[in-house]
This record gives C-alpha cells, sequence and structure tokens, in this order.
C-alpha cells in the first residue's frame, strides 16, 4: 500500500474504534520495519504521542501495549532525528515506567527499545537517575534473560557519565552481578557488560577496589579480563577487556607491575595500535595505551621498546581524512585522520612523560614538531588538546627546548591558543607554557615580548586553582634570572593586594609558587634594594603573616628562604634588623628541632644579615649577639646535620 493510502490506517489509530486498534498496529508495525520513509511519516501522523497514550493505559489491553511497545522500539531504529522525536515526547520515561509490568515479553520490549534510544542519543543517561528506584528497577531485572541482561548493560554502560553515577550504581551492588554475566559464554551480553565495567571503575578508585575484591566460582574480576583478551577472542572483546584492566591500574586497584597489567594488558593494547587493526581499533587502542602509561616510567620503558610502538604511532600521523566501516557496520561520519593523529599525540605525551630517553626516540620520529605545530593550529579542538598535551610532555627535556622546540616556535601558537582559544584547552596550554618559561628554554625572550606578563598575571586571578597555579607557577619561572625592569613589570601587573591574596590561598602548591615568585624577585642585590624599596612593608607583613601562621614546613621554609635573599640586599636588611619580634623569630627557628630545614634557611638569614665586610656589619654583629645568636650559633655547631653545621660553621666565622 502506498504511504497516499494510509491516512485511513492511521486515522483508525487515533479512533475510538477499539476492535480495529489491532489490526491497525499490526499494519503500523509491519509498514515501518526497516523503513526511515515509513517511520517518518508515522511520526509526521502523530503516532508517537498515540502509541504512548497505550503505554501509560495500564487497563489497555496489554496485546495492544506489546504492540505499541514493539512498535515503538521500531521506530527508535530510525534516523537520529527519528530518535530525537521519540526522546522530546518523554518516550523514556514512560518506557522507564513500563519496566514495572508482571508481562516479561512487554519488559523487554520496552528495553529494546530504551537500549537503542539510549546507544544513540549521549543526553539520555541521566534520565535513570531521576527517581531512585530506577537503577534498583533495572539492576533487578537484568539477571532474568539474555533479553534483559544485554538491553540492561547497554543501558547502565551508556548512563555512566558522571561519578555520582558511578556511585549509584556500585551502590546498587551492580558490580557483582555484572562479573556473574561476564562468566556467561553469550557474547552480546559479555561485551556490553565489560563496557558498563569500564564506565563504573574510570577513575574511580573505590569502584576500582570493588571490582578487584568481585569474582565468579572464586575466579578474581582481572584474571577473568585476562582470559578476555587472548587471541583467539574478538579484536573488540580484547580491548575492552584490556580497558578494564588499565582503568583498574590507573584507579589503584592493580599495579602497574602486576603481571596481568604489565604482561597481560601492556602487549593487548600495542597490538591493537598495528596496522592489521582497524581505524577503530587503533585509535582506541592507542588512547587506551596513553592512558594506561600517564603515570608509570616502567611502563612507558618497558612500552618505547616493545613492537616498535613509536613507529607504528608515527604512521598514525600520516593518515587524512579516511572512511571506514566502523564495527555497527554501518558508515559513520568520523574523520579517522583526526582520530589518528589526536590518539597519536595522546600516545607519544604518555611514553614521554618521564623518561628522556623516551623523549628522544619520540622527538626523532620524522617530521613530528611539524604535525605537532599542524595540531596546534588545528580548527579541531580534540587535535589541538592532543598536540598540547605531546608538545608538554616533550618540553619537559632541557635539550629539546634549547632545540628542537624552538626551531619549530611552538610558542607562536600556543600563545594564541591561550589568548584566543577555547577555555578547554587552558589548562594544559598554560602548563606547557610554564615550562617554554624556564630560564634554559630560547623561546622565554620571544613569549615575553608577545606578552606573557599579562597573560599570566590574568591566570593568577581566575577563579579555577589549576589556572591561578599556572598563571603564578608561570611568572615564577619568567621571574628567575631576569632584569630588573622585568621584575618590576611584573609586581606593577599583578599588584601588591594580588600577590599577597595569592600567599592565603587555600592551595598549599599555589602558596608555594607565589613565595617562589617572591624569592625570585628578591634576587641580586641591585633587584632586592629596588624592590624592598618600593614594597618592603607589604613583603615584610607577608612574611610574618606565613611564619605565624598554620602553615606546612615546605611552605615556612621557603618563606625564610625569601627573608634570606632581603637580608643579602645592602639597604633591605636594616628592615630586618629594626624588627626585634622578626629577629626572635628567626632565633627561635634556629632551634626548631622537628625539621632541620627550618634550622638551615634560618641561619642562612643570619649568616646574611652579620657577613663581614659589608656596610654596618659590625654593629649588626654587635646587636644580635647581645641577643644571644652568637651563642645559639655555638650551640649548633654540635649538630650532626653536615648542611646545617656547615652553615653554622659560616656563620660563627662572621663573629670573628
Amino acid at each position: 500500500m502506498e504511504i497516499d493510502d494510509q491516512g485511513g490506517w492511521f486515522d483508525t489509530l487515533h479512533s475510538d474504534e477499539p476492535e480495529k486498534w489491532q489490526d491497525a498496529l499490526l499494519w503500523l508495525k509491519n509498514s515501518v520495519i526497516g523503513n526511515n520513509k515509513q517511520k517518518q511519516n508515522a511520526i509526521n501522523h502523530g503516532i508517537i504521542p498515540r502509541l504512548l497514550q497505550w503505554l501509560v493505559d495500564g487497563d489497555a489491553p496489554q496485546h495492544l501495549r506489546l504492540e505499541a511497545a514493539i512498535i515503538m522500539g521500531s521506530m527508535a531504529k530510525g534516523t537520529a532525528e527519528n530518535i530525537n522525536t521519540l526522546v522530546e515526547e518523554g518516550c523514556v520515561s514512560v518506557l522507564l515506567k513500563g519496566l514495572k509490568s508482571p508481562d516479561q515479553a512487554f519488559v523487554e520490549s520496552c528495553l529494546r527499545c530504551l537500549r537503542t534510544i539510549f546507544l544513540h542519543n549521549s543526553n539520555c543517561g541521566s534520565l535513570i537517575y531521576q527517581e531512585p528506584s530506577i537503577v534498583e528497577d533495572l539492576v533487578e531485572i537484568m539477571p532474568r534473560s539474555v533479553c534483559t541482561q544485554e538491553c540492561v548493560a547497554n543501558i547502565l554502560a551508556s548512563s555512566c557519565k558522571e561519578p555520582e553515577h558511578q556511585s549509584k550504581l556500585c551502590e546498587c551492588g551492580l558490580i557483582p552481578k555484572l562479573v556473574d554475566l561476564l562468566a556467561g559464554k553469550v557474547y552480546k551480553v559479555q561485551m556490553p557488560v565489560l563496557k558498563c565495567l569500564a564506565g563504573i571503575v574510570r577513575e574511580n578508585g573505590e569502584n576500582c577496589v570493588v571490582a578487584l575484591t568481585a569474582m565468579h566460582n572464586n575466579v578474581p574480576l582481572p584474571d577473568m579480563l585476562v582470559q578476555l583478551m587472548l587471541r583467539d577472542r574478538t579484536s573488540e572483546m580484547q580491548i575492552v577487556a584490556a580497558k578494564v584492566l588499565a582503568y583498574l591500574c590507573g584507579g589503584g586497584a592493580l599495579a602497574p607491575q602486576d603481571p596481568r597489567i604489565i604482561s597481560k594488558t601492556l602487549p593487548c593494547l600495542i597490538r591493537m595500535c598495528s596496522r592489521d587493526r582497524t581505524l577503530e581499533e587503533n585509535v582506541e587502542g592507542a588512547e587506551t595505551l596513553a592512558y594506561l602509561l600517564e603515570q608509570d616510567g616502567e611502563l612507558q620503558r618497558v612500552a618505547a621498546v616493545s613492537d616498535h610502538i613509536i613507529k607504528t604511532l608515527a604512521e598514525y600521523l600520516k593518515y587524512t581524512d579516511v572512511q571506514q566501516i566502523n564495527r555497527c557496520g554501518k558508515r559513520i561520519d568520523i574523520n579517522w585522520g583526526i582520530e589518528m593523529k589526536q590518539a597519536a599525540f595522546k600516545a607519544f605525551a604518555a611514553l614521554g612523560a618521564n623518561e628522556e630517553s623516551i623523549r628522544k626516540q619520540v622527538i626523532e620520529t620524522e617530521h613530528l614538531m611539524e604535525y605537532v605545530v599542524v595540531g596546534l593550529n588545528s580548527g579541531n579542538m580534540k587535535v589541538a588538546a592532543a598536540a598540547i598535551r605531546c608538545l608538554h610532555s616533550l618540553s619537559r627535556s632541557v635539550q629539546l627546548l634549547r632545540t628542537t622546540i624552538q626551531d619549530h616556535g611552538v610558542w607562536k601558537p600556543l600563545m594564541k591558543i591561550i589568548q584566543e582559544g577555547p577555555e578547554e584547552l587552558l589548562p594544559v596550554a598554560s602548563s606547557t607554557l610554564c615550562n617554554l618559561l624556564l630560564e634554559f628554554s630560547p623561546s622565554k625572550e620571544c613569549i615575553l615580548d608577545c606578552g606573557a606578563i599579562s597573560v599570566l598575571v590574568n591566570l593568577a586571578a581566575r577563579p579555577e586553582p589549576n589556572l591561578r597555579l599556572n598563571g603564578i607557577w608561570g611568572l615564577m619561572n619568567l621571574t628567575f634570572q631576569v632584569e630588573q625592569k622585568v621584575k618590576t613589570k611584573v609586581v606593577e601587573s599583578i599588584g601588591t593586594e594580588r600577590l599577597f591574596r595569592l600567599l592565603s590561598d587555600p592551595d598549599a602548591n599555589i602558596v608555594m609558587k607565589t613565595l617562589g615568585l617572591l624569592r625570585n624577585l628578591l634576587s641580586n642585590k641591585l633587584h632586592i634594594d629596588h624592590i624592598m624599596g618600593m614594597y618592603g612593608n607589604q613583603i615584610m607583613q607577608a612574611v610574618v603573616f606565613i611564619l605565624e601562621g598554620e602553615h606546612p614546613i615546605q611552605v615556612k621554609e621557603q618563606t625564610l628562604c625569601i627573608l634570606a635573599n632581603v637580608a643579602d640586599g645592602d639597604k633591605a636588611k636594616d628592615l630586618i634588623m629594626g624588627n626585634e619580634d622578626m629577629l626572635k623569630k628567626l632565633m627561635n627557628y634556629m632551634q626548631y628541632q622537628p625539621d632541620v630545614s627550618l634550622q638551615i634557611a634560618a641561619v642562612a638569614c643570619i649568616s646574611n644579615l652579620i657577613w663581614s665586610g659589608e656596610d654596618g656589619a659590625c654593629a649588626r654583629q654587635a646587636k644580635l649577639s647581645e641577643m644571644g645568636v652568637q651563642t645559639l650559633l655555638q650551640k649548633l655547631l654540635s649538630t650532626t646535620d653536615t648542611v646545617l653545621f656547615e652553615k653554622v660553621r659560616t656563620a660563627v666565622q662572621q663573629f670573628s
């Protein structure tokens, strides 16, 4: 029957003639199966709200409700636009309510439709958490049949995006149930179960511990996963099993040196990167490999010498826009050239995270830096982000900062990203900028001329702790051994009020880097006197604030080092000598037994104050001797700490 002749059937479905509904539903079911044109036609005739009426009507004949659910499932297999229409019409909540039905066939039909919707609409995942009972119902239904196992596992795997989702699923006892299902031999159940396990343990230490202890017939989950990575399994199964193990390692449940990681998971992921695999497997393998390697130097060393992985990844960079059928058998709109490049950049970043020798191998990849620069300039955020990660890893190398990185002028696109690019790239881009501002980086002067001070000052004022940290860290690196005019510009740009506000930041790392900035500003006698001449009172107030407060040892040590720098100035040391409370604090820290580092820093400050041969040294020595400093130094000569002993001996010699 042609579409133009179908109006009667649709009219019947909307009519008050229940005796005709069954035939009309049967016609509709046969009409829309495998026919997207008919699906859209049905939607245009308002069939979705009518089907929903039957689904929510508990008094409607059950066979009509079942047919409505089956048709809804068929409609969900249409175009993305069809699925969006179902979601907008409220199908998901209605179908979820249908799971409470005692009719197993009806429940399975609802689940099939939900599975299809959740697999193709990423925005639906949060809907199962709107009512507390929904997740419990899904977990309870799951073991009933192969259909419920497969559908529920797919739904939950698509609904595990946030930490609170992971916690909720774990609290419902999902992990042991998934492990039991994994032990079955039904492939179409095992795959969504693996994906669900991957989602529930990713970057979640607590859930990783639960998963580690889960077992079936006394076989622990990790051992089961190792079996699923064997070469006789499908590539799809191998890679997802490896992904779960990688996440268990990343979550701290499995050590990197565990044989199931270093001898099984790592080789499996490297295998997935080879040219005989599909591009989809190449990308997933490289991305998971990057995740696994990121934090462990030993895994990086083993990977770097395994199966020519660096050369294999280098081939990824040569791909352009390639189309390939994906696992579902559908040609989807994916630019595999982009996907391959970003995966390679991530893997290179992880490989070179710690070892200089591996970075050297990576940088020797033909045209790598050219690809990185192109990636930085890419309009694609995934590629740009991955290229920055790769550059960040390589920029940890002193040799590369001085040579290859400088030769390619990577600071130009990097600064453009920081100044004009998307917010999402700021954390890793600004962190990379910090490395390019180290004193041995030739790029430092160019970046300074390109407005680095204002960029970093703005970052230091951001509400996000990681951006504040990068901003102040960059300023600390920038001010190391620079001219006085640069230091003055930094202080003027950031302002003393904001600078000292950073000293009371709740993030201890930010406090430490701010102190590091102050220490760099207060180096070189002339610079010290110049800075203290303008901001001496504020700086001394900040020092007192830190020394009198409840701060970690390393923060107080850094503060005492700043005070030692102040004491090295010709005029600035008068600010300390004129403050008897400060001198008494120094004496107290000279005697601070719990941590010798504070004693060393305090003695260094005293030594600078009394250094013989400098103007006014005799008067300062006399005052401090009268306060008991000389006697205290004599007592400290009995220390067993060699560093402290040398500092004390040097100070004692000044009095003679």
